[in-house]
């Protein structure tokens, strides 16, 4: 494949890859996950240090953990491993954040005032939108600011290895409130929880699927120093 061309198939990649948040009940393939996980191994990370531990469930145990987690939301348990506050966004994070949930609610047809159809979309989440499967991250038990990130890296390297198979996916940083349930249910002994990654195959006749909303143009994030 020349430059050109390889340029041209990881851009396509790169910028139609997106949160799928209406999955079909159908599983991925055995084959076809290890397949993902292997190629996600090949993430970067400090001194090569591969300092992630993911666990993936499915089957009774993706329906275990689900329930799980809708009760702990029901009673209000919260255990977070890494501290979390609305206040580490700024006034444009803020603003992003908002233009982003008015497209989801827009697309799902739940209005501003509409909190019961609201709380059950919450609920929906906790069940990974009904994805067959999904993956936890965990970073070290330090949580260690520079080993975490290599986890970052290691996520965006699975979502574009689900994406090259055509499996669908969604980060979900939701999961990572109730870590304490998730470590409880399955046993899971150590490490710090970052996210969840819901996947399987997307539900093509969902209109949630349809979203879009984009990304801030370039000379908005980033400066060149020359």
């Amino acid at each position: 494949m020349t430059p050109t061309a390889l340029a041209d198939t990881v851009g396509q990649l790169i910028r139609n890859r997106r949160a799928t948040r209406a999955f079909l009940p159908d599983p991925v393939p055995d084959e076809t996950i290890e397949a993902v996980f292997g190629l996600a191994g090949s993430a970067p990370s400090n001194s090569n240090a591969q300092p992630w531990q993911v666990e993936v469930v499915s089957g009774p145990a993706r329906d275990r953990l689900a329930d799980a987690l809708v009760a702990a939301h029901r009673a209000g348990r919260r255990t977070p491993d890494f501290a979390y506050d609305e206040s580490i966004y700024s006034p444009v994070h803020q603003r992003r954040r908002a233009a982003f949930g008015a497209a989801v609610y827009h697309a799902l047809g739940i209005g501003r005032g509409d909190e019961d159809l609201r709380t059950a979309y919450d609920l929906k989440s906790l069940r990974f939108y009904d994805a067959p499967h999904v993956a936890l991250l965990y970073a070290p038990e330090s949580g260690n600011p520079r080993l975490t990130a290599d986890v970052g890296m290691y996520a965006q390297t699975l979502l574009l290895a689900m994406a090259a198979h055509g499996v669908a996916s969604c980060p979900q940083g939701v999961l990572s409130f109730y870590s304490g349930t998730i470590r409880e249910t399955l046993g899971i002994p150590g490490g710090k929880l970052l996210l969840g990654i819901s996947f399987g195959y997307a539900d093509p006749d969902a209109p949630i699927n349809t979203v879009d909303v984009g990304r801030e143009p370039l000379s908005e994030t980033t400066r060149f120093h020359r």
